[in-house]
């Protein structure tokens, strides 16, 4: 084998696992929320809005997640425990995400007291139209700045993890993982997530 055509090889080769990563993100993106069952030793349930839940006893805490955010501050998910905290995997070319922005900016200042929302803007390669996204919709919350979506894979297997984008997880006051949704909801929804988290003492 020629000298230039291994090193082709071996270009292919450690590129492989990035391209795997980024051919994920794509083929879910804008998902239209098909609802992934809770096989195996998972724990959850995925009710008929296509809402997945684990009971309290059952669920798993929440990855570490820290960064920046898209105006450059740091930025923690463990700075509020004790919170509900609702964590929306965003970008501004979705169309879903816009559709379902103008919910989250409702609930997110109804339930303040109790909730903290987060988002994770993945997959815009600027931050300017991330932060137009939130000017246009009055978004208050901050969102971690994840172009490349490393934040998304650290949420372990077995888990109810964001898969599309749009994805919702809801974390309960113990920093655990409580329930998920794998498309574009509006208020009611959001609701249907939160509500009993804010209930458990």
């Amino acid at each position: 084998m020629s000298h230039g055509r291994a090193s082709r090889r071996r270009f292919t080769l450690l590129a492989a696992p990035a391209a795997a990563v980024a051919l994920a993100l794509t083929l879910s993106a804008c998902g239209t929320g098909n609802k992934t069952g809770g096989g195996g030793d998972t724990h959850f349930v995925t009710g008929s809005g296509g809402i997945s839940t684990v009971a309290r006893g059952d669920r798993v805490a929440a990855p570490k997640l820290e960064g920046e955010s898209l105006d450059g501050k740091q930025l923690r998910l463990a700075d509020y425990k004790g919170k509900v905290v609702v964590l929306n995997v965003w970008g501004s070319w979705c169309g879903p995400c816009r559709l379902e922005a103008k919910y989250f900016t409702k609930v997110a200042k109804a339930t303040a007291e109790d909730v903290q929302f987060l988002g994770i803007n993945t997959r815009d390669s600027k931050r300017g139209p991330a932060i137009n996204f939130e000017k246009d919709f009055g978004v208050a919350y901050p969102s971690f700045y994840d172009p490349t979506g490393k934040l998304l894979l650290r949420f372990p297997r077995g888990t109810l993890k964001p898969q599309s984008i749009p994805s919702t997880v809801v974390i309960d006051r113990d920093g655990k993982i409580a329930a998920r949704t794998l498309t574009g909801i509006d208020d009611t929804e959001l609701h249907k997530m939160i509500d009993p988290l804010i209930a458990e003492k």
